[in-house]
């Protein structure tokens, strides 16, 4: 089975389920609600595969499962700060733009909720 694209949470490390913030946000990946969500969830597509790999190594974007907010947000950091500006108008796009973009959100749930714990696929 191929996975067409991750489901990456930022989850509560006491109660492990996903975390809800106070409002909503339009934070958007390849699937997303249409009136914004509060849930520190992120739909990234699979096409991105190969900039993760160049970025983090052997494990991608799987890299930072496990991690909480405050211990991924250097590694988004360093990895946003080596990608270039180049975002496409096709999401779909294995652009450095588009992926910077997907690491960007990622980052803000971090920075929002540095004790939770990433999980994914």
């Amino acid at each position: 089975m191929k996975i067409l694209s991750y489901d990456i949470t930022l989850n509560d490390p006491i109660t492990k389920e996903v975390i809800k913030f106070e409002t909503k946000h339009q934070i958007k990946g390849g699937t997303y609600a249409l009136d914004g969500t509060n849930e520190a969830w992120l739909n990234i597509t699979w096409n991105y595969v190969d900039i993760f790999h160049q970025l983090f190594g052997d494990n991608g974007i799987r890299t930072i499962y496990g991690m909480t907010g405050e211990e991924s947000i250097p590694l988004l950091k360093d990895s946003i700060s080596k990608l270039a500006d180049d975002v496409s108008e096709d999401y779909w796009e294995s652009t450095e733009g588009n992926v910077k973009q997907s690491l960007l959100g990622l980052l803000i749930f971090a920075q929002l909720r540095p004790d939770g714990i990433w999980e994914g696929d």
